[in-house]
Parts: structure tokens; C-alpha cells; sequence
């Protein structure tokens, strides 16, 4: 396939009026296309890598959780139609038994490409190695001190695809954890009452990322920075939830120039209510009632976001954030943080060809994969 005279967000993070040209699900060239096959006219249109949610739960009344490969497919299929063409499926805290269920399924679905659906490269373990203080939505009965004999049975049990575990670092045996599990994966800081010397100490015995960045950690202060002073002195990847919900657009705002456009990596933590109305809705073995844009437990809590990457990248850009920022956010920077930046994540000569068409209003228009 060759895409003409559109405007290619190129693996610098420029946007340039050029041609892009794919073969067998690769991406052969970008620049002027000799190619003899019939071309696609981009006149007027952003053609841009395909998104990469690191953090997502479901969506279209599936969920990660349902340890069901119908689950996994109805996702994918959602995921692809609204331009996220690869993602993580993220659990909650749950127990060890549940847990290897989820992820013995998810191993027979993972790093395939299937026609029509976003591809499952792999899970983020949000839990339940956390702080029964800072559990925001999270089950209080499965949270627990970080096990690394744990982590390491049911990182077997994926077939080997743990991208990222999140941890408490302050709970017992919390460091000893991050100096093990970085050697495996993306280790992530969350909920956690960690304080900033506690937190950056994590960050310097190997953890490279913040879980959904001010939910489910203290909050910043202008004397006890916290987490977030850690991680932004530290230059770690922080997680975002651009929903217009979960943080303020100013915040949104703030974080951006606090971090720095290579290390904000925007997620949904959407869960299965994304694309539904409101209702009542299953989430880790509790009820979350979905009302005015808000998925929340009966307590208050905030139960994630119901809403779609591609919609938080909308947002972004709404609430002031460069387009080429907001895009490294939902493609290259996620793909970096989870180790698959050789295959996803931009637009690069060898790389899979996961390609997005948006119009000026940055409406979706045309879907592309390697497995299409």
C-alpha cells in the first residue's frame, strides 16, 4: 500500500508532506513513493502510528478480567475501530488463583495479529502488590506486600508477557521486589503512600514508571513533593488518565511541562463500560455505577475512566497540549515504556505498519495494520 500527500508524523516528531509506503505489514519507505501499486491519496490528512494504550481494563462490556477470549477479541475489535491498534491488557488486584486464569487465556491471545482487531502485546499487573491505604478502586481483600515468588509463577503462566507490574515500593519487601522484577519488566510506582525519598529510591533501584499519575498516590505539595516530584526529578515514564475526570486540564497542562513530551504516556484505564451508557457495571468482583461521564464504587472512588485512547488524545489537544506531544504520548512513549519501541510506537522504515488517517479535526478516518 502507498499513502500519498499526506501529512506523516515522522519518527522525529515532525509532521511533513510526504508519501509512506508498506509491504506485507511492514513499513518499506516514507518519502517520495516509487512505487507502482495503486496509491492512497492523504490530501489534507495526519497520517500517524497507530495508538498504544499501556493500561486498559475493557471496553464494549468486556473485560480483561473476564479471563474469556471472547473478552479479549470484543475488546480488540473496539480498540482497532477507534484507532488503538495495540494494547495491554491490565488486571486488578485479585487473587493468585484468578489471576493465573486471566493470564493462562491471555497467552493464547497475546502478540497474535488477527484481521479487525487491536493486537494484546502483552499485560500490565495493576496489583495487588499495593498500599491497602492508597487502594482507590482496587479490592482490599487481595491487596498484599509484594511477592516476587508470585509474580514470577504467574509471569510464567502469560507465557512470559508481564510488560509491567505496578508496586507500593514503602510495603514489606517492596525494594528488594524492584531489583528483581526490573530485570524482567517495566516496574511501575502505584497506589502508594510513598513519600519523595521513598519514591525516588525506587526509581533508583530500577522502577521506570508512575501508575495513572495524582490517583491512588499522595498528593503533590509544595513541601512534600511526593511521587510525583520524584518521578519528574528522576525522569521517569508517568502515566496519565487525559479523561477530563481523573485530572484537572490545568494539571494536564502542568504535568506536560513538568515531565517533558518524551516521558507522558496517556492511557484510558478505561474499563468495560467504555463505549456504553450509563448503568451499573462489574469491575474486579465490585459495582461501579457509570453517571455523567464518571465510573465510581459505591464509596466514591473512582473505578477508571470510561473512556477510549483516542478520545484522551482528543482531550489533550483540547485542553491546550501540542498535537505532536499528545501523539509521542499515545504512541512512541507508551511503546518505549513497555520495551516494544522496535516494533510499535512510530512511523520507521521496518517497523509494523500500524497507520491512523484523522482529519484536521482529528476525526478518525482510516485504519491500518500489519495483520489487514
Amino acid at each position: 500500500m502507498t499513502i500519498k500527500n499526506g501529512f506523516v508524523f515522522c519518527d522525529d516528531g515532525v509532521f511533513r508532506k510526504t508519501d509512506l509506503e508498506t509491504n506485507d505489514g511492514i513499513i518499506k519507505s516514507i518519502g517520495t513513493a516509487v512505487s507502482t501499486q495503486e496509491a492512497l491519496d492523504a490530501e489534507g490528512l495526519f497520517v500517524v502510528p497507530g495508538l498504544v494504550d499501556m493500561h486498559i481494563h475493557g471496553a464494549d462490556d468486556a473485560d480483561f478480567g473476564d479471563a474469556s477470549e471472547d473478552s479479549i477479541n470484543k475488546m480488540a475489535k473496539f480498540l482497532l475501530k477507534n484507532g488503538v491498534t495495540s494494547f495491554l491488557g491490565t488486571s486488578l488486584s485479585l487473587s493468585e488463583e484468578h489471576l493465573t486464569n486471566i493470564y493462562s487465556v491471555a497467552r493464547q491471545c497475546t502478540n497474535k495479529s488477527i484481521p479487525g482487531q487491536a493486537a494484546l502485546v502483552g499485560i500490565n499487573m495493576e496489583g495487588p502488590f499495593f498500599n491497602v491505604n492508597k487502594r482507590g478502586a482496587q479490592n482490599e481483600k487481595h491487596i498484599k506486600a509484594p511477592d516476587f515468588e508470585m509474580f514470577t509463577r504467574l509471569y510464567e503462566a502469560s507465557g512470559k508477557n508481564i510488560r509491567s507490574v505496578a508496586i507500593a515500593p514503602e510495603t514489606d519487601s517492596g525494594f528488594e521486589f524492584i531489583k528483581k522484577a526490573r530485570e524482567i519488566c517495566n516496574v511501575s510506582v502505584a497506589h502508594s503512600s510513598a513519600d519523595y525519598n521513598t519514591a525516588l529510591a525506587a526509581f533508583t533501584a530500577g522502577a521506570g514508571s508512575i501508575t495513572h499519575a495524582f490517583n491512588g498516590m499522595s498528593p503533590f505539595h509544595h513541601r512534600d513533593p511526593g511521587i510525583i516530584g520524584a518521578a519528574a526529578d528522576f525522569g521517569v515514564y508517568a502515566e496519565l488518565i487525559c479523561d477530563g475526570v481523573h485530572v484537572h486540564p490545568s494539571v494536564v497542562r502542568a504535568v506536560f511541562q513538568m515531565f517533558g513530551a518524551d516521558k507522558i504516556c496517556l492511557i484510558s484505564d478505561a474499563m468495560r463500560a467504555c463505549g456504553l451508557p450509563d448503568d451499573e457495571y462489574e469491575m474486579g468482583g465490585q459495582t461501579a455505577i457509570v453517571a455523567n461521564g464518571s465510573a465510581n464504587l459505591a464509596d466514591g472512588a473512582l473505578a477508571g475512566s470510561i473512556m477510549v485512547l483516542t478520545d484522551c488524545l482528543r482531550q489533550a489537544i483540547k485542553f491546550g497540549i501540542p498535537i505532536e506531544s499528545a501523539l509521542k504520548a499515545t504512541t512512541i512513549n507508551p511503546a518505549k515504556a513497555i520495551g516494544l519501541d522496535n516494533k510499535i510506537g512510530s512511523l520507521l522504515k521496518g517497523k509494523q505498519a500500524d497507520i491512523l488517517l484523522f482529519d484536521r479535526n482529528f476525526e478518525l478516518k482510516s485504519v491500518y495494520t500489519n495483520a489487514n
